[in-house]
């Protein structure tokens, strides 16, 4: 079960939820940054870094039998939100590519460093996998 919440009169989100109730099995996926399965970046592209990103995601919740339509809460970690906002078009189009039209609950913060020194994004998600 899951629950799109839009309390009345507000305007509608645009490529997020405001909030989402759901009832299952919690999956949660650590920080996801922008390198290969071998941990090693392929680009300093904050575009290519990003759907990197949302690609590891997608194989984490895979292991859980999960997909991005469970997708409850996504926070975002970025290192210059001026590129973040000048790219959205960009972005959305990677963002759909890769999790499709699947809009949980998101967050986005400008941080001043990632753990990597490469990094341009982190992507932490939370899934719920209804009950059978």
């Amino acid at each position: 079960m899951r629950k799109l919440l839009q309390p009345p009169g507000w305007a509608p989100a645009k490529g997020y939820a405001n909030g989402i109730a759901a009832r299952g099995t919690h999956v949660f996926v650590g920080g996801q940054i922008g390198w290969n399965d071998q941990q090693q970046f392929e680009t300093d592209d904050f575009i290519a870094q990003t759907r990197q990103a949302l690609e590891n995601v997608v194989a984490v919740l895979k292991e859980a039998g999960a997909g991005p339509e469970h997708m409850v809460r996504m926070t975002w970690y970025v290192i210059d939100r001026v590129e973040y906002n000048a790219r959205l078009k960009e972005l959305g189009g990677v963002y759909r590519e890769v999790i499709g039209k699947n809009f949980p609950a998101m967050t986005c913060v400008e941080v001043s460093a990632l753990m990597e020194a490469r990094a341009k994004v982190e992507i932490e998600v939370t899934a719920v996998l209804p009950d059978a």
